[in-house]
């Protein structure tokens, strides 16, 4: 299964740098990102910058984005594996020691 994600990772990973590149070199020309949809000439709400920094901002906001929402509803299974777990090694380790031999002074008295 390991080799089939990795294939697909790269059968889409590699062709989405790839049109980044792309688009990074066909447009280096500065546009202005104007923040204020009131005034979008008011110059403190504005930001001018080669084209590529923003669409390489935008996927690079998008995909932090995206591993934190996968992240934050993982959680629940995150939290289960946490307790199996522990349930798991107090299990091994009641049964450790039950099945541990004893040594002589270890042994009832008679």
């Amino acid at each position: 299964m390991s080799k089939l994600k990795r294939i697909i990772s790269l059968v889409i990973f590699v062709p989405l740098g790839i049109v980044l590149i792309v688009l990074a070199v066909a447009n280096r020309q500065s546009v202005t990102l104007a923040l204020n949809p009131f005034r979008p000439e008011d110059s403190m709400l504005s930001v001018s910058a080669p084209f590529f920094l923003f669409l390489i901002l935008a996927v690079l906001i998008g995909m932090a984005i995206g591993s934190a929402v996968t992240w934050w509803n993982q959680g629940r299974y995150r939290r289960q594996a946490r307790v199996e777990a522990r349930e798991a090694m107090k299990w091994q380790g009641q049964h450790a020691a039950a099945t541990t031999p004893r040594t002589v002074s270890q042994l009832p008295s008679k």
